[in-house]
């Protein structure tokens, strides 16, 4: 077993930043599972919160882990471990005419953090999240065995594991079915929304839908133009579509953030400034244009490290679901009540999102999901995004747990009405509770799982 050092890591968001044990195995052998040992999976730390950190336990980096084992070029099936990004995969893929069927905004995602959170994409409300799409996984639960698991095999065990933030076990591999393309180019074109009905409207009706959709929101407008934004809609070029590129991936280097800035740099001037010059100019794209896919999904893949633009405090990202039914009021609501309380909301996506999928922690349902990024003030924010948290809840939605950082447990369990029967797999399959992070612990996950694991103990099974 490789033991850790410490370091001070955090979520994307940089809050919290705890001290972890921290460890970069060449193999899923040299892990080890022995003892009252804790341990959580960590990808490339794109999670924004306390998903992949540990102040307790170990930290396990899969970054060595990311090995393409199988790809069969005439189905599009590919087999690759768990810490292959979503980046790499693609080098792979695209050349040969297949693309990711799911992918957040980021391909800095490792394959096995995309299955823990169940990622989503501008498609989810067309093909689900990327749990739809997984064949099979390989998992390392709680007593070192490695178990097959899928849709239609340990369906209750791959179910628990999609969407269920590492708590399950070690994704070791991913089978993946992937989409067939013509090009690596995206036909794109833009709408440029007046006001937050408008976009709404936009978003539901097939004038302006297609495979991938998605509306950014400048939250700084007001009066008539409150909720205004920019819905985009694309799809993957044929080869017969205003002379789309060929199948390549597309070369762009990131241009970097080189330092931490002591306070924020994203403030309500500038961020005025930005989204006067965003909404002029990509409302000017009203024709369908080509866009090389890194572009069109990855935007903020080009400015390296930009989380340090928030500072030295780091920021939150908020992203709720409400039901389709209360979608429109509900976030007309978030956003009176984070301007009445004079919070800048710098960035604002919004997206449609499809039926839900057997997982029981899986966040996407039927309805709209938006995600805010929030600069971190202090306990003052904090009180105000609880304050968030009860409208979500009074509109039947739920706070995703990939970017979460301070969800309370008594609201979690609300919003995941479905959390028993995931205790019950989490419980049979790791009954000694090895699988643990910051946010177990915050959850009162951990706590669940122990209460439930007294009777067995009684019984005779033994955790030392």
């Amino acid at each position: 077993m490789i033991s850790g050092k410490p370091q001070a890591i955090s979520g994307w968001g940089r809050y919290p930043i705890v001290e972890s044990l921290v460890s970069s195995p060449d193999d899923f052998g040299d892990i080890g599972l022995c003892g009252q040992d804790t341990l959580i999976c960590r990808g490339q730390g794109r999670s924004y919160g306390d998903a992949a950190v540990s102040s307790h336990g170990r930290v396990i980096e899969t970054s060595r882990l990311g090995r393409l084992c199988q790809f069969d070029r005439t189905t599009g099936v590919v087999r690759a471990e768990a810490g292959m990004t979503i980046g790499g995969l693609l080098g792979h893929a695209v050349p040969l005419g297949w693309f990711v069927p799911v992918t957040p905004g980021t391909k800095q995602v490792s394959l096995g953090g995309a299955v823990a959170a169940d990622v989503h994409g501008k498609n989810h409300h067309r093909v689900g999240s990327i749990g739809n799409h997984v064949i099979e996984l390989e998992l390392i639960v709680g007593d070192g065995s490695r178990l097959q698991c899928g849709p239609r095999r340990n369906a209750e065990l791959f179910w628990a594991t999609v969407g269920g933030m590492g708590l399950t076990g070690i994704v070791a591999t991913v089978t993946l079915q992937l989409t067939p393309i013509e090009t690596s180019s995206i036909s794109a074109q833009h709408f440029k929304a007046p006001d937050l009905e408008t976009v709404f409207r936009w978003l539901q009706d097939n004038e302006h839908d297609d495979q991938y959709t998605v509306a950014w929101i400048d939250c700084l407008s007001r009066g008539r133009q409150f909720g205004r934004g920019i819905v985009i809609r694309g799809h993957h070029a044929g080869r017969d579509e205003l002379a789309a590129r060929p199948l390549s991936v597309p070369a762009r280097s990131a241009i970097p953030v080189p330092m931490e800035f002591r306070t924020c740099l994203v403030n309500p001037l500038s961020a005025r400034i930005f989204n006067a010059l965003y909404y002029a100019v990509q409302g000017w794209k009203s024709d369908p244009f080509l866009v090389d896919y890194d572009r069109f999904f990855y935007p903020l893949d080009g400015i390296g490290n930009w989380n340090r633009l928030y500072g030295k405090r780091g920021f939150l990202q908020y992203q709720c679901m409400i039901p389709e039914e209360h979608a429109h009021d509900g976030v007309r609501r978030i956003f009176e009540r984070l301007i009445s309380h004079q919070r800048g909301v710098y960035l604002a996506v919004l997206k449609r999102l499809g039926p839900a999928n057997p997982a029981p922690l899986s966040f996407p349902d039927r309805g709209y999901t938006l995600a805010l990024d929030l600069p971190m003030t202090g306990d003052d924010l904090l009180k105000r995004l609880d304050e968030i948290d009860d409208m979500v809840l009074e509109f039947g939605g739920r706070v995703y747990l990939a970017k979460d950082a301070r969800l309370a447990p008594e609201r979690f369990r609300r919003m995941y009405p479905r959390l028993h029967e995931w205790l019950h797999v989490k419980s049979a399959v790791d009954p000694c509770g090895r699988f643990r992070s910051d946010m177990s612990a915050r959850l009162g996950i951990d706590r669940l799982v122990a209460d439930a694991r007294e009777p067995a103990l009684g019984a005779g099974v033994s955790c030392a």
